[in-house]
């Protein structure tokens, strides 16, 4: 692999990080964390399924708030794991500055920070061991030999990240799911819905978050 390209972002309101390169931001305008809230663990029954040795994988770790998120909610006993797939890392002063939106995510953050600031993608948050994959996930998700027990699948939207949601990744996801695992994400496009089904899952478009009329949950098959 080559080295792998960092974000390229402009900031909206001086508080929100929007991706040049994919025109897309980072996380709701409203209310980010209440959004991952919404989506992420509610729609892959979190914190009720958490117990050690679970795994949660991702598309698109962005700015960590996700991982903050189920930081927040798992104090043990045990470990669950995080494994996370990035193509464009932002760098950690740019992740300090949006995760100041968000009070209670960055009240715990400093560990993560610190680390991700030494250029480490491997380490502890609390009673999460954290593993960033950087690279293209059409690459790296192939390689990877873990299984997932849940997915959260937050790329940038289909429609300006194409790549993130194709029936080749979507595939993947599907094969490195542990069986009853699941998945959640916040668009309800579609073709997703059935690259995602015939990668395995069963299917159901939910009620989303905020204006966001419907997300897309589903279990493996």
């Amino acid at each position: 692999m080559t080295d792998h390209q960092t974000a390229q972002i402009e900031w909206r309101d001086g508080t929100i990080p929007v991706s040049t390169r994919f025109d897309d931001p980072y996380f709701s305008l409203a209310s980010g964390l209440e959004e991952t809230r919404h989506v992420f663990l509610a729609g892959n029954d979190l914190p009720a399924r958490l117990c050690d040795g679970f795994h949660v994988a991702e598309l698109g770790f962005g700015t960590g708030l996700n991982m903050l998120a189920l930081a927040l909610i798992w104090n043990g006993p045990g470990v669950v794991r995080f494994t996370s797939f990035e193509a464009f890392p932002m760098d950690s002063a740019d992740i300090a500055t949006a995760l100041n939106a968000f009070p209670e995510a960055r009240a715990i953050a400093d560990p993560f920070l610190m680390a991700w600031g030494t250029g480490a993608r491997q380490f502890r948050l609390g009673q999460i061991e954290v593993d960033v994959k950087i690279g293209d996930a059409r690459d790296t998700l192939r390689a990877w030999d873990g299984w997932a027990d849940a997915w959260f699948l937050d790329g940038f939207s289909p429609a300006k990240n194409p790549e993130l949601w194709g029936e080749d990744i979507m595939t993947d996801v599907g094969r490195h799911t542990a069986p009853n695992g699941t998945f959640a994400t916040y668009t309800a496009a579609g073709h997703v819905r059935q690259k995602l089904t015939d990668a395995g899952f069963t299917v159901s478009r939910v009620p989303g978050h905020g204006r966001k009329r419907h997300m897309s949950i589903g279990v493996k098959s």
